[in-house]
């Protein structure tokens, strides 16, 4: 259990990674820096992809193992 809190907060910080990249990729297109485009896109690309990896209920990383024996 004591990974799922550190998962969580890993998560939150890349939800804020992907926020900032769509700010700097509207900053990007507005200003017309490619740079900028390009770092924002990878950043929300990289925001999203760690939120969906340390929140996905199917990895299994955080159960503990159990016995399913009827007693």
């Amino acid at each position: 259990m004591m990974r799922a809190r550190y998962r969580v907060s890993f998560a939150t910080v890349s939800i804020f990674v992907a926020i900032a990249g769509i700010f700097a990729a509207i900053r990007g297109l507005v200003f017309d820096q490619e740079s900028f485009l390009r770092y924002g896109a990878a950043a929300v690309i990289a925001g999203v992809a760690g939120f969906v990896m340390l929140l996905n209920p199917r990895a299994g990383m955080d159960d503990e193992p159990t016995d399913h024996r009827s007693h």
